[in-house]
């Protein structure tokens, strides 16, 4: 593994990992105005237990196939838990999928967090958009074990109020006493509470202890940049920084080549890497 992240997990996986195995969606929440959560019950043989930050494969018959984040509690297993944006042809027949219908999915695949790395120090998760959704596992990992940990930070943006996902769950957050929560948006409404701006500007003011923290990072591209120089910059190690990264992947187990970033295939060495290793790909200009 030249990621540096966490190894991908596939103990239990018996079958072959391009076949998909039907899902059925039993429940579902619309997040935003073009994001909704989806609750999926197997229809035979689950698939292997997935770890926080790893994805599968979700296909909608007759139309076809693409990479998902996990959003789900690592600690329930009985449902997989997708949270999916409607972007394109694939996204929006999934995310119109109603209670009942059945989907084809694939995986898990890909590294996860390295949560064991923050043990005994603080955490810091910065999430952009449809970020929060691979971050929120890494939010309700840390929460179940909350003695392992001592600060726990959430730097959560987007672009306007309404575009925050897991409203009510955020809202529970930042009421524990155990847990600080700040939340930017770039357009706020009337009676607006939070900041106003990048996710950057609540991580200069916060107090750090850069040596003991360890960032889990996910969203755009730019944000993650932005999040990760400023971060090093304050002294957290680049090792110590572990991002999401999205590519257009295809196959899922590093065989098509589509989602190749420099040396890595991202469906397979990542998407989490540390920005020890993704500082240098993302630098290079339409790499």
């Amino acid at each position: 593994m030249t990621s540096g992240a966490a190894p991908t997990v596939a103990t239990g996986l018996r079958r072959d990992p391009m076949v998909p195995v039907p899902y059925r969606v039993v429940d579902r929440r619309r997040e935003t105005a073009d994001i909704v959560t989806l609750w999926l019950s197997p229809q035979g043989e689950a698939l292997a237990r997935h770890r926080p930050g790893q994805f599968t494969m979700l296909y909608q018959p007759g139309v076809g196939e693409i990479p998902i984040s996990i959003s789900g509690d690592p600690d329930d297993q009985g449902l997989l838990v997708q949270t999916i944006r409607a972007v394109g042809p694939i996204s929006r027949a999934l995310w119109s999928a109603p209670v009942g219908a059945v989907i084809g999915v694939r995986g898990p695949f890909g590294t996860h967090w390295d949560l064991e790395r923050a043990y005994g120090g603080d955490v810091v998760v910065v999430g952009g958009g449809c970020g929060l959704a691979p971050l929120r596992p890494v939010i309700l990992a840390v929460l179940a074990q909350r003695a392992r940990y001592r600060r726990v930070l959430a730097v959560l943006g987007a672009r306007d109020p309404g575009e925050f996902s897991f409203t009510e769950e955020i809202v529970g957050w930042a009421g524990r006493p155990d847990l600080d929560v700040v939340r930017t948006v770039d357009t706020p409404a009337e009676g607006w509470p939070g900041q106003v701006g990048l996710v950057t500007l609540p991580l200069e003011q916060v107090e750090l202890d850069p040596e003991q923290t360890t960032a889990f990072l996910c969203g755009p591209e730019v944000m993650i940049l932005g999040a990760a120089k400023l971060l090093t910059r304050r002294g957290v190690p680049a090792e110590r920084i572990q991002v999401s990264m999205e590519r257009n992947m295809k196959c899922g187990i590093g065989h098509c080549g589509h989602c190749q970033l420099g040396p890595l295939l991202v469906c397979r060495d990542g998407p989490v890497v540390s920005y020890a290793v993704a500082a240098e790909l993302l630098a290079v200009r339409e790499l």
